[in-house]
């Protein structure tokens, strides 16, 4: 017997010794419990089945949608029922649960809950009394005290019982729809999340308006693009959204304004997220030290609101930073687009599902076309059989004496048969029993005129019909224009798209720990500072990386630590920012041990963390001579003695490092001499040789940066201040910095210059009247207004910047007639302070005002301002306008 075969054997005789165990001892328990012999089941292989059957289930009948409704089976049956009961008037939730229960078998709760869920996404369901509050994550009130209806939108898009198919219920005592005729593409709408087993699918919310725009260019053979809407708003960079599928990604942050300098509001929450969660994790981000808070007020009700107070030394704009990087106001949301199709799941992209329920909107809209149709052919047959049955006396054939009523039907047909060509299809034996049934007052009351004018309306309708299926994609074009007017309404897109820089963690992070170094023996850390030899280097945060030069040339960066080993005679010690383009180094070294004097001014922008670099050219007993870390790029002289040797006359010399160029670090730099040098002392401090800071803004995130994307705003030195203006009428200055977050109706920013002068139309709502100012500003930190800020109705009208501005006034009202008034600004009114009122325009009804082409005059040449650049551009408009009709707001364009 071979091995495989005893092992099999003893392996068999194991199990059979261990269920004679199992066994006795079940019977054992079987006498002690009465539990009857007759009824015991092998569970082995039911898992095989069950399993399967189970995860079947799940996925069909619970937690993925249908492709064709955008429902899960316990919202179409909430609705099904709600349908049933519906009477125009609210119901009670507990009285709707109730009745879902004869389509549903799985409990009130998941009724309920998905009732609650339904109503607050404010699309199908009408609500009244408490349901929760999306934001704070409050729960609803009992479902015996809250009520629901369905939504006109819901009842005229998704019931139809001619269109829908039937299935009976779990238990066959109802009928259930097996999915509801939905013409419109509701998925989208609504979004979905659900987790099955093995699969989840979680789609994403979309925009009303914009899914029937896109389902109308889907009809007229054109291409469209979808992203996400979320009811929370917020701001969305979609750029990753891979159309819903597996692997896309839709960064998602909080809205926050700036209050004052040290308040900032959350205005809007991160979809999935409540105003709760989103305040403990700033709390819990304060706590690890990555953000500096003082406190948080939560006053969030039918809008969220956040402030949060920051310290006194806390910059605001870095704040904004940290909570994107370290809190929940910027979350990471993957959309998984999975849904069932033919009984199956299938993932499928976003684009792809609107065209599906577009095509499944025009099938059942022809579906219902057809229907009418038959219908309408049915009612004319009748009609005109109708007309000919009284109009030709065939009805007197009932009172003949006849030996049978089949016999007078039979006689009523050959009659009827006379006219066949009249009609459109055979006349039928039901038609005639029809007829015969009528009453014998209908009779004399029937009226021919009537009939004929009935006959008519029918044709013209069944005329109208067959266009609209001869020109179907035309009518569901109609369609979808019909359902955007009633209810597109007040379904403006909530969520900003954009596109978001990523956020180094690093530089928004609180310094909350102190850096040193022990030069001697080559330690560096956070936890040294009980250390004699060590000196303290600056303050950092626990995320920072540091950059660490040794006399022997070699640097390496490294993640900041309590205490870390990087090598004896250290010379440099740093938080290392990537992607630095200002801080340069300045070094001389001898190249090995007997080589050259080489001198070189280097940047480290970007390197891999812990690996050794060399600041030489590597040979053997090479040395740092002269080393400094310059954060703005300074390049200092120095004073350089060699050492005496035969013949050399010069044994002084002296090294400007700004007359060479900062380059790479692997650069291996100039030969400076090749003689043995004494001492090295500086002559004198440098001053930046890298000129100021070139800014550009990007309008389409409203931050600066200095990678040219956007408009040119000049070069910036130390002191020099930006100008921003919004379209409300607010100025404010602010640095130059690249963390600085600026308003989202932004209209006007440029270096400040303070001898500019501008010009302002704006409408005074205390007086109802439009005034003209022209005015100079002056740095301020916080908002300002150079408009009336009493009275919240005024606001701006236009802004110009032009020396020689010209204003239109147009009339309207009853001044309609009035030919435009022009207006030269200059000589109208003199330049005073921002906060004078200004001069009345006119006391006519006005239609419009608007900044048109400035005057032309000439004016003597003024010097040159060296802070002002003669390249900063024109693509800003010089005019901040707005339309205004009988004093209401309207923007004219973009102003970038």
């Amino acid at each position: 017997m071979s091995a495989d075969n005893i092992n099999e054997q003893e392996q068999e005789e194991q199990e059979e010794a261990v269920q004679s165990t199992g066994s006795k001892d079940h019977e054992r328990f079987a006498k002690l419990t009465g539990i009857d012999e007759s009824k015991k089941f092998r569970l082995t292989g039911m898992y095989k089945d069950w399993f399967l059957d189970y995860a079947s289930y799940v996925i069909l009948e619970r937690a993925v949608p249908h492709l064709n409704d955008g429902l899960k089976p316990v919202q179409r049956r909430i609705l099904h029922a709600m349908k049933r009961i519906d009477d125009g008037r609210f119901n009670k939730v507990a009285n709707i649960i109730g009745h879902t229960m004869q389509y549903h078998p799985h409990g009130d709760a998941s009724i309920g809950d998905a009732l609650v869920q339904l109503g607050q996404k404010d699309l199908l369901v009408e609500t009244q009394g408490n349901w929760g509050n999306i934001f704070t994550g409050d729960s609803a009130a009992a479902p015996r005290y809250i009520e629901a209806r369905l939504s006109r939108f819901a009842l005229d898009i998704a019931f139809n019982g001619k269109t829908t198919e039937w299935m009976a219920s779990y238990d066959g005592r109802n009928q259930e729809p097996v999915t509801l005729p939905v013409k419109f593409p509701l998925l989208l709408a609504q979004g979905v999340e659900g987790i099955a087993v093995g699969l989840a699918s979680k789609i994403l919310p979309h925009n009303f308006n914009e899914l029937i725009e896109a389902a109308i260019a889907h009809l007229n053979g054109k291409s469209f693009e979808i992203f996400p809407d979320f009811p929370t708003g917020g701001l969305a960079d979609a750029s990753r959204y891979n159309d819903g599928l597996r692997g896309g990604a839709v960064k998602v942050r909080a809205r926050i304004a700036k209050r004052d300098s040290k308040t900032l509001a959350i205005v809007d929450i991160p979809f999935g997220k409540t105003s709760t969660t989103l305040i403990e994790s700033i709390l819990k981000a304060n706590e690890r030290g990555k953000i500096k808070v003082r406190k948080v007020d939560d006053n969030t009700a039918a809008d969220v609101e956040i402030l949060v107070h920051l310290h006194n030394d806390v910059s605001a704009d870095k704040t904004i930073d940290a909570l994107y990087a370290f809190t929940d106001c910027e979350i990471s949301i993957s959309p998984n687009a999975c849904v069932i199709v033919d009984d199956k799941p299938v993932f499928v992209g976003v684009s792809e599902i609107l065209r599906h329920n577009v095509e499944h909107t025009k099938r059942l809209l022809q579906q219902e076309l057809q229907i009418r149709m038959d219908e309408l052919e049915e009612d004319w047959h009748y009609s005109s059989l109708e007309k000919i049955f009284f109009e030709q006396r065939i009805y007197k054939e009932l009172e003949k004496d006849s030996a049978t009523w089949e016999a007078q039907l039979k006689a009523i047909e050959a009659s009827l048969n006379r006219f066949r060509k009249l009609l459109k299809r055979d006349i039928s034996p039901d038609d005639v029993i029809r007829l015969c049934e009528k009453p014998v007052r209908k009779i004399s009351k029937f009226d021919i005129k009537a009939a004929d004018e009935h006959i008519k309306a029918v044709d013209a309708e069944m005329a109208e019909v067959k266009n609209h299926l001869a020109n179907l994609v035309s009518y569901t074009i109609a369609y979808f224009k019909q359902i955007q007017k009633k209810y597109g309404k007040g379904r403006d897109r909530k969520t900003q798209l954009g596109s978001f820089e990523a956020i180094e963690a690093t530089q928004v992070a609180v310094a909350n720990a102190k850096l040193y170094v022990n030069k001697n023996e080559g330690f560096v850390g956070m936890d040294l500072r009980r250390d004699d030899l060590a000196e303290f280097v600056s303050e950092c945060s626990d995320i920072d990386d540091v950059i660490v030069f040794l006399k022997n040339g070699k640097y390496v960066v490294s993640k900041v630590s309590d205490k870390s080993f990087f090598g004896k005679d250290i010379l440099h010690v740093g938080v290392f920012k990537k992607n630095d383009m200002r801080t340069v180094y300045n070094v001389a070294y001898r190249d090995g041990r007997a080589g050259s004097i080489m001198y070189k001014r280097f940047s480290v922008t970007g390197v891999i963390r812990d690996k050794e670099y060399d600041m030489t050219k590597g040979e053997e007993g090479s040395e740092v001579l002269w080393f400094s870390a310059n954060r703005n790029g300074e390049a200092e002289k120095l004073r350089i003695y060699l050492k005496p040797r035969p013949r050399l006359r010069n044994l002084v010399l002296d090294l400007d490092f700004s007359q060479i160029d900062v380059k790479g670090r692997q650069s291996q730099g100039n030969i400076f001499t090749r003689f043995a040098i004494h001492k090295i002392q500086l002559k004198e401090k440098g001053v930046s040789t890298l000129g100021g800071q070139k800014t550009w803004f990007d309008p389409a995130n409203k931050r600066l940066n200095t990678e040219e994307r956007g408009i040119w705003l000049g070069e910036f030195f130390e002191g020099d201040k930006l100008l921003a203006i919004t379209k409300s009428g607010m100025f404010y200055t602010t640095n130059f910095d690249l963390v600085n977050h600026y308003d989202e109706d932004l209209g006007y920013i440029k270096k400040f210059d303070p001898h500019q002068i501008f010009s302002a139309v704006y409408f005074d709502a205390d007086q109802k009247m439009y005034y003209i100012k022209r005015f100079t500003l002056e740095t301020s930190i916080n908002p300002q207004s150079f408009i009336d800020e009493d009275n919240k109705d005024s606001f701006l009208v236009a802004l110009s910047i032009d020396e020689f501005p010209q204003v239109e006034v147009a009339f309207g009202g009853k001044h309609a007639k009035r030919a435009p008034e022009y207006i030269d600004v200059e000589s109208f009114i003199a330049v005073k302070s921002f906060r004078a009122k200004g001069k009345r325009l006119t006391t006519f009804e006005v239609k419009k005002i608007q900044f048109v082409e400035p005057l032309a005059r000439s004016v003597a040449p003024e010097p040159e301002d060296s802070s002002s650049s003669s390249e900063e551009s024109s693509d800003f408009d010089e005019d901040i306008s707005t339309d205004n009709v009988s004093g209401s707001k309207a923007v004219q364009g973009d102003l970038f």
